[in-house]
């Protein structure tokens, strides 16, 4: 089992104004593994961003343990922090590029802000351009690129700090569907290639579903749910994680059903003939209202909205059923209106 490379106990953050006191964060207790792609997941205003600005002390807890490397950023001195933090690099929705910089420029900044000869920051920053897949834009500026290129140099800036750990604050929010499928594409393949652990905040179930392992979700300043990306999409517990993960749920709004249930399956069951089999069996109709696959962490997964037939004592039969193939069940009866 893998070392946890950030510890989070007991994490508390209050800011202060004119109004009183407001509660971002209460009592987070968060442990991601050395190597890991974690995912923290929240609506806007679920405190998200400001718990990855704890983690590399951005923002200063009120109180609580933020523990790097086995290190309690909190209690360290000034230049023992800053040490700590440059093993810590971070990437946000929008690219901060210094516009007057061409983009070799750019990557080379942090490089020469730490002393590093100027001829060794270049062909560091040309390596990390080859990485990120924009070595030939080396002469370019910033107003020349997309914002997916752009947001590649901002990646290749923060690569070129050698860090341990690697922030994503929304760092595909701005982009296309299909240029963050890239960006996404690309921060897998740098945590396979450097080893760097990964912290992904977002609003999108899709994004935590496409590259992470493990998610935890947070409502209005409190972790109220955590796990791997497949336990969560397969049988979320808490209403907070339901309304992220059930993508159907627009769908079923427009539905007037007395119980209805949301069924997971991956690749393995997906051959099963399950619904024609519950069917035949029972004699009674199962509707099907919704139905969609995806990909989650690498993994074929499907789910379906099923409306489930009235009588008490055959619903309950079904899902039985369900639960015996080994099949994710949710009764998703409160979504309907």
């Amino acid at each position: 089992m893998a070392e946890n490379i950030i510890q989070i106990e007991k994490l508390n953050k209050v800011f202060s104004s004119a109004e009183g006191e407001v509660k971002a964060l209460e009592d987070i207790n968060l442990e991601i593994a050395k190597g890991d792609i974690y995912g923290i997941i929240g609506l806007s205003g679920a405190g998200k961003s400001t718990l990855v600005r704890c983690m590399n002390l951005l923002e200063r807890p009120t109180s609580g343990i933020v523990r790097v490397n086995g290190k309690n950023l909190p209690e360290l001195e000034d230049r023992f922090l800053r040490e700590e933090r440059r093993k810590i690099g971070m990437i946000f929705q929008h690219f901060n590029l210094l516009m007057q910089r061409n983009v070799v420029d750019n990557v080379t900044f942090p490089m020469e802000i730490a002393g590093v000869k100027k001829k060794e920051a270049r062909e560091k920053a040309l390596e990390y351009l080859e990485t990120v897949g924009l070595k030939e834009k080396a002469k370019a500026y910033p107003s020349q690129l997309s914002g997916g290129q752009k947001q590649r140099v901002a990646i290749a800036r923060v690569l070129a700090s050698e860090p341990e750990i690697l922030l994503c604050d929304e760092a595909t929010s701005a982009l296309d569907p299909q240029t963050t499928k890239s960006i996404l594409a690309l921060l897998k393949e740098i945590n396979r290639k450097y080893g760097i652990t990964i912290v992904v905040i977002t609003h999108e179930m899709s994004v935590v579903q496409e590259i992470c392992s493990h998610v935890a979700v947070l409502n209005h300043g409190h972790l109220v749910e955590k796990g791997t990306v497949e336990e969560l999409f397969r049988s979320p517990k808490t209403e907070e994680a339901k309304k992220l993960v059930f993508s159907g749920s627009a769908h079923i709004r427009r539905m007037q059903s007395e119980r209805m249930v949301r069924v997971t399956f991956n690749g393995r069951s997906a051959y099963e003939p399950i619904i024609g089999n519950i069917i035949l069996e029972l004699k009674r109709p199962v509707n099907i209202l919704y139905a969609d696959t995806r990909t989650v962490n690498g993994k074929a997964e499907g789910e379906m909205i099923l409306q489930l037939p009235e009588e008490k004592e055959v619903a309950d039969k079904i899902i039985a059923y369900f639960r015996e193939k080994d099949l994710g069940v949710v009764e998703v009866d409160g979504y309907a209106e």
